[in-house]
């Protein structure tokens, strides 16, 4: 088991190609220590057990074998390289959650990216965003989606944390009629399939991204609120400054 390690060991510092030094020597161990760490497991169950049987067996009967030190050195060090994979694992796992949990943020950003896209897109060919909370996936779903990524997005969407809103604007007291311009140009970009006059035109929404802790940890839950992604903890503590 020794040698199996101490092997894996100068092959880690071989691929990095780095000096040896006491830091690079921790990070090569590191690497070995994942790499063997199943083996390592099974390896020193058969091997502490049937070591600690061979050292009773001589110590019970100290006249009939003989081998007692070599057996407890070879005890001993399975035992050390046991402890030392498991030292090493130990060390990287909270590295390793962070790096896990980067990766899953990242994710999250680019699924809230594409959705944000897909939206805009419908707002361009209807003058507004999904009207229906209980029927926004299937709208989104008329879109245009070549490489399917909206598709993809929408498996990680929660089906009932959708919301859009419209913001009107005050009617102004003033006595002076006001000119409309820029009305050739409205015309102009008036979009392809308009909804109809009579429905209101939503001008901004929300929607929710479960994470995959979505039972135990509805905090790390992510939203996005008109392209403006953020987990659910910041908009609650956003909230409580405005609302103190």
């Amino acid at each position: 088991m020794f040698s199996a390690f101490a092997g894996l060991l100068i092959a880690a510092l071989l691929e990095n190609k780095s000096a040896p030094g006491f830091w690079t020597i921790v990070t090569a161990g590191e690497i070995a220590a994942w790499r063997v760490k199943w083996e390592v497991l099974f390896a020193s169950i058969i091997v502490l057990w049937s070591g600690a049987r061979i050292i009773r067996s001589i110590s019970q009967n100290p006249a009939r074998f003989i081998g007692l030190l070599p057996a407890q050195i070879g005890f001993g060090g399975a035992l050390a390289v046991a402890v030392l994979v498991a030292a090493l694992i130990g060390i990287t796992v909270p590295e390793r959650l962070r790096q896990r949990q980067y990766s899953i943020e990242a994710a999250m950003y680019a699924r809230g990216h594409t959705l944000h896209r897909a939206f805009l897109e419908y707002r361009d060919l209807h003058g507004t965003f999904p009207p229906d909370p209980d029927k926004y996936v299937e709208a989104l779903r008329t879109l245009p989606d070549p490489d399917g990524s909206i598709a993809e997005a929408l498996r990680f969407v929660d089906p009932n944390g959708y919301t859009a809103t419209t913001t009107l604007a005050a009617a102004s007291t003033k006595t002076k009629s006001l000119v409309v311009r820029g009305v050739a140009l409205r015309y102009a970009n008036t979009p392809a399939n308009p909804e109809p006059a009579s429905a209101m035109s939503f001008t901004s929404y929300k929607l929710r991204l479960p994470s995959e802790h979505r039972f135990f940890a509805p905090d790390e839950d992510f939203f996005v609120e008109d392209g403006v992604i953020k987990k659910a903890s910041e908009f609650t503590s956003a909230t409580s400054r405005r609302n103190p």
